[in-house]
């Protein structure tokens, strides 16, 4: 379980405000899944699950992610995301499966 000093360098890697006053209902769509991502990193798992992880996020959010997702790979964590966003595949994906008419195929 993670505890204070997680949750604050979870949220600050992601780049919000551990202190703010706002609540998660009122944030944006790229501040949710800001939070979804701190979610996810702040506790010790040795595999992550995302789905889409840079939908909402403007191109330096989104480019801020993608060096946490690394830092996750090169540390010996395994992540598992989907995209629909070619460039977020290409970038961070070692191995790229595609799924069509209920399939999982290997991509190249």
């Amino acid at each position: 379980m993670a505890g204070p000093d997680e949750i604050t360098r979870a949220t600050e890697a992601v780049g919000l405000e551990p202190k703010a006053k706002q609540r998660v209902r009122n944030y944006s769509l790229g501040m949710k899944q800001e939070f979804g991502i701190a979610q996810a990193i702040m506790e010790v798992q040795r595999v992550l699950l995302l789905d889409e992880p840079s939908n909402g996020l403007d191109r330096a959010s989104s480019a801020q992610v993608a060096g946490l997702l690394a830092v996750a790979q090169d540390a010996g964590k395994t992540v598992i995301f989907t995209s629909h966003i070619q460039g977020d595949v290409e970038k961070l994906a070692d191995e790229t499966y595609e799924i069509s008419e209920r399939k999982l195929d290997r991509v190249g």
